[in-house]
């Protein structure tokens, strides 16, 4: 089988003017990027926003391997299946961050037969909201050493400045940083932190903001520090709102693109999972929603985490209903939640599949609990054996829920046709949506409700400093926010060696901040905002000739 740079550098991209129209836009609602990318004009929603919204098909995981289980390839092999049956459908993704491309992971437009393209460009600069919020996010750090050094006004406590820089890279040499060094024209020395940019609030902001009005007034509420007086200060203090919308104009329209076989995609925001909230921007599914009939969209990493932050945030806050939830497993994750190590993954082990199932299992429980429909699509790899994925499939059968075999990796649309009519039949369920807590209880009881029966925790221990920031943020009105949960993706406890389904465990909070997107984030174990490279990055496989052949982005 040709490699996924191969594939896609094979494909016939059709222009984004022509898949536009499967969506009813016209010429007059793009903003062209090129001939295979554009943005959606903002004048589009005043024209839609009275239509009946479609179906909202979410698609999730269990706990992924360091390998990843396929999520977005399954999502975007879903929505392909769904168009060859004849359905009006559109994709909903987030946008690839540049750290994970050099880094570890690789790109993150999916894989073999099931791809968004043009996968270069989404994998790479794309239409440039990341730099944008990147941007935004280090202008605001800029103004508030400025601020300090002309005199400080406002009386900004040095040791209790929240803003930090951010870039989209993986480099931990800037996780703790001095700057200001170099004498009094080089500023005042202060200790100070960068997160990769896609960790940034104002990413947050951008895909929880419904319009460039929302998103200005959100921008101005962020918490940046505190006085020396224990006074708040916010963005709007420092006069630089304005500036900071500004430079998000275009960042905030949402972007059109195209699966490998011309289904409309819309990518749009690209906040991480682990650390932040995990879902493209609320723009680009409403949008999707008004435009067609069935909208595949996925959330980050594992149901704990993506999943969970998507139901509790990001339906709760935009209005959204999901019609179903897609579980995406394979068999080689149950291997490794049954206790396989990496090297062995790809040999037959029923009763390692029989062990490991219960993190599915958990998962199953968790999706249920929230009054959604779901199957649960096995993603084909060629060395699964019958026996195992029966294993699977018994466990579907006893927790009833609906059960498929998806081979969009090798197949495209036609390995997608079994899943997508066992969505289309669970789209006949009725959905009773719940929430995993009340947004009127106390900070800690909305943590104990999710890491107790999302994760299975026993209990949660926060420090000092977490217990501090908890009764500040009840302090200035904010305890009745919803919760963004910043933990391993890897494990449904904090601790990323913990596999499978633990039991009687702690779950650990060592931080909680306000984010003006609309949540706390709370941050537990040892969990980092700003990652590290591998030994040996993913950026040392990647080339481009002389002739602009790319190789190796994915």
């Amino acid at each position: 089988m040709l490699s996924d740079m191969e594939i896609a550098q094979k494909a016939k991209i059709k222009k984004i003017a022509t898949v536009a129209k499967k969506l009813g836009l016209g010429a007059s609602d793009l903003e062209l990027y090129g001939n295979y990318k554009a943005k959606i004009s903002s004048d589009v929603w005043e024209r839609v926003k009275g239509k009946p919204d479609g179906k909202l098909v979410l698609v999730t995981a269990t706990n992924p391997t360091p390998a990843g289980e396929g999520k977005t390839t399954t999502a975007i092999g879903l929505a392909d299946a769904f168009d060859r049956m004849g359905r009006n459908v559109c994709l909903t993704l987030r946008e690839p961050s540049l750290g994970p491309c050099f880094g570890m992971k690789g790109g993150a437009a999916g894989g073999g037969y099931a791809q968004v393209v043009p996968m270069e460009d989404i994998n790479l600069h794309f239409t440039g909201d990341i730099h944008a919020v990147t941007t935004a996010h280090n202008l605001l750090a800029a103004i508030i050493d400025n601020h300090i050094f002309h005199g400080n006004e406002l009386k900004i406590n040095h040791n209790r400045i929240f803003w930090r820089r951010v870039l989209d890279l993986n480099d931990r040499f800037l996780r703790n940083v001095v700057i200001g060094l170099g004498g009094m024209k080089s500023g005042v020395p202060l200790e100070t932190k960068f997160d990769i940019s896609v960790a940034s609030e104002i990413m947050a902001i951008l895909c929880m903001s419904t319009n460039l009005g929302d998103l200005k007034e959100r921008l101005g509420k962020m918490l940046v520090a505190f006085s020396s007086d224990n006074e708040p200060i916010y963005s709007n203090d420092l006069k630089v709102t304005g500036a900071l919308a500004l430079l998000l104009k275009d960042a905030i329209k949402p972007n059109l693109v195209q699966t490998l076989e011309g289904v409309p995609c819309i990518i749009h925001g690209g906040p991480f999972a682990n650390i932040a909230h995990g879902c493209n921007s609320l723009i680009a599914t409403k949008y999707a929603l008004k435009l067609s009939d069935i909208v595949v969209t996925e959330a980050g990493f594992g149901a704990d985490l993506g999943a969970e932050k998507f139901i509790n945030i990001k339906c709760r806050l935009g209005g959204l209903k999901p019609s179903v939830v897609v579980i995406v497993a394979s068999v080689k994750a149950m291997k490794w939640h049954g206790g396989v190590k990496k090297e062995n993954i790809s040999e037959p082990n029923v009763k390692a599949v029989q062990k490991g199932v219960a993190n599915l299992e958990k998962h199953i429980e968790n999706m249920q609990s929230f009054g959604v429909p779901i199957v649960v699509a096995v993603n084909n790899f060629p060395q699964d054996t019958p026996e195992e994925v029966q294993v699977i499939a018994d466990l579907c059968a006893k927790k009833k829920v609906r059960f498929a075999r998806s081979n969009v990796h090798a197949e495209g649309s036609v390995g997608g046709i079994e899943m997508a009519k066992a969505v289309e039949a669970a789209f006949n369920e009725p959905v009773d949506l719940k929430f995993t807590y009340e947004l009127e209880t106390g900070v800690k009881e909305k943590i104990q409700a999710i890491a107790t029966k999302i994760y299975g925790a026993e209990k949660v221990k926060y420090t000092p400093k977490a217990l501090n920031q908890i009764k500040d943020t009840e302090r200035l009105g904010f305890g009745n926010l919803p919760i963004c949960m910043a933990k391993t993706q890897y494990s449904l406890t904090d601790n990323p060696k913990k596999l499978g389904r633990p039991e009687k465990f702690k779950i650990h909070v060592q931080e909680v901040r306000i984010s003006a997107a609309g949540f706390l984030i709370v941050l537990v174990g040892d969990i980092l905002t700003m990652p590290g490279l591998p030994k040996v990055p993913a950026a040392e496989n990647i080339d481009i000739t002389p002739e602009g052949v790319i190789s190796g982005l994915f």
